[in-house]
């Protein structure tokens, strides 16, 4: 027989996962798209802002933190914030906070590396169009970021996805405190090491059926781009 305990605890759950994930990618949405689109129109410049080499490091730097191991952005932040930590003084270690720390550090150059893509494939003869037809630059930015816009919508949904679906990194940082750092990907691995498998799968279906509905939004997005 399943209690009111148990759905209290599914609902907490899955609210801290909404919580802690939401937060990370708004902030990350913040910070990595105005990021992305200028790196996006230094496209449109011939590069001479920076060389070629340049140009090719930063890239590769932005695909290199876009593929970074969960663990090791875990096993970063709880170095900063343990109590021998240099800021281990804001007792952050074991909250939400450090989780919301470790997914923004993983989803930022998600953003940042989709959104430059975004932004850079939109036709340069966009942008020399409205300048020809007397446009400010700040106006044909404005006008291929519009058409970009669909692009950076991806950006933020596909670092969602990842966010949600993260386990080590915010196991490590949050310490899968039951109510209180528990999300949906750390309970259901302690439920089924404990043998709880009524919770596991429920946990799983939940965050399944969010896997799901987050592609649809994504391939409801891709088609309306294609569209245009």
């Amino acid at each position: 027989m399943i209690g009111s305990t148990f759905w209290d605890e599914i609902w907490n759950i899955t609210l801290l996962s909404l919580r802690v994930s939401g937060t990370a990618v708004l902030i990350g949405a913040l910070i990595g798209v105005p990021i992305g689109t200028i790196l996006g129109f230094r496209q449109f410049k011939g590069k001479r802002m920076l060389t070629r080499f340049v140009d090719v490091m930063l890239k590769s730097v932005i695909n290199t933190f876009m593929g970074l191991p969960p663990v090791v952005v875990g096993l970063v932040v709880y170095l900063l914030f343990t109590t021998s930590g240099p800021f281990g003084w804001l007792g952050l270690l074991y909250t939400p906070t450090a989780m919301i720390i470790t997914q923004l550090i993983m989803v930022v150059p998600i953003i940042i590396g989709v959104t430059m893509s975004a932004v850079g494939s939109v036709e340069k003869s966009i942008r020399e169009r409205a300048l020809s037809l007397g446009a400010t630059e700040t106006q044909a930015a404005w006008l291929v970021l519009r058409e970009a816009r669909m692009g950076v919508l991806t950006s933020i949904i596909v670092a969602f996805g990842a966010a949600i679906s993260e386990v080590g990194g915010i196991m490590i940082t949050g310490g899968n405190i039951r109510w209180w750092t528990r999300t949906l990907t750390t309970a259901i691995v302690v439920e089924t090491e404990l043998g709880n498998f009524t919770m596991a799968l429920t946990l799983g279906a939940i965050l399944l059926s969010m896997a799901f509905g987050i592609n649809l939004v994504l391939t409801i997005v891709q088609l309306k781009g294609a569209r245009r």
